[in-house]
């Protein structure tokens, strides 16, 4: 199911790398930004989200809750997050069902892994609404910085 800008963000449920659950629906109230990427410990993943801790007063600023939510397990996730000093929660979608209900799962990935999601970012606003959505199709390329930040700003 591909994920349109203007409508109500699907809820959730997942454990984060500290094994808390974190829903959707109890962010009601905050901005959130969700970067869903493909593993953790690989080159992009880690160069995207390390420029998000880098810059995380950017979202502070905007009200905006991070999370990244990948299809690794919990304690893979909380390894990644403290390795590369993670100042946000990762969620595990272990089970893939996330991934899928926001359109941005890979059926293969890299020719024989089934299931990762693919590195995808929606802004979604205090109400739930999806504000910005964008899936991309190569894991090699990073989301649009630039359009999420203004995305955020106009929603304060």
């Amino acid at each position: 199911m591909k994920i349109e800008v203007g409508q109500q963000a699907p809820d959730f449920t997942l454990h984060a790398s500290d094994k808390t659950e974190v829903s959707l629906s109890a962010q009601k109230g905050n901005n959130v930004l969700l970067l869903f990427f493909p593993q953790a410990f690989t080159g992009v993943c880690t160069k995207e989200l390390c420029g998000v801790r880098d810059n995380i007063a950017a979202y502070n600023n905007a009200n905006a809750t991070v999370f990244g939510i990948s299809v690794d397990s919990p304690f893979t996730l909380a390894k990644f997050k403290e390795e590369q000093h993670l100042n946000f929660p990762l969620l595990s979608d272990f089970n893939k069902n996330v991934s899928e209900s926001y359109g941005c799962l890979y059926e293969a990935f890299i020719g024989w892994m089934k299931g990762v999601s693919k590195r995808s970012a929606f802004v979604i606003d205090r109400e739930g609404i999806v504000k910005y959505a964008e899936v991309l199709e190569s894991a090699g390329d990073m989301p649009n910085f630039e359009a999420i930040n203004a995305a955020l700003a106009s929603l304060n």
